[in-house]
């Protein structure tokens, strides 16, 4: 047991010894939140928040509840978002994003991020013919 105690001890210290900066590596500097704000939430559902860090993050977003628009839908109301971040990648260039999120899903919006190549024309018009000219269901 006592032997047990020892490895433990021992493993600890050489965990943090190991974890500490080497005596000439600089500490990066701390992260702190430059700005916040805050609304909510709201008894009408509303809220909005938004804050920016001192390495050049920055967040904004604002909520609602919404009627669903499905009027069958077991749940009348549905959350409605917009919103926006950014923050500085590895070479210092600015990433930004912004998003709605709903009842239609999360979407984002960024110039980085992927574009799905364009339907080509013939799919088109196929598929505007298959829309035009519905076929019966004859699988009975």
């Amino acid at each position: 047991m006592i032997f047990a105690a020892k490895f433990v001890a021992i493993a600890a210290f050489v965990a943090l010894a190991s974890s500490a900066p080497a005596g000439n590596e600089p500490t990066p500097p701390a992260i702190v939140i430059v700005r916040q704000s805050q609304d909510g939430p709201n008894p009408d559902g509303s809220y909005s928040y938004s804050y920016e860090t001192s390495n050049g993050i920055n967040v904004e977003e604002q909520g609602s509840l919404q009627p669903a628009s499905n009027p069958d839908a077991e749940n009348k109301e549905a959350n409605s978002v917009q919103g926006s971040y950014a923050y500085p990648d590895e070479n210092g260039n600015l990433i930004q994003v912004t998003y709605t999120a709903g009842e239609n899903g999360f979407q984002p919006e960024g110039a980085h991020l992927p574009v799905a190549p364009a339907v080509p024309e013939a799919i088109l018009k196929a598929l505007e013919w298959i829309a035009a000219h519905p076929e019966e269901d004859k699988l009975q």
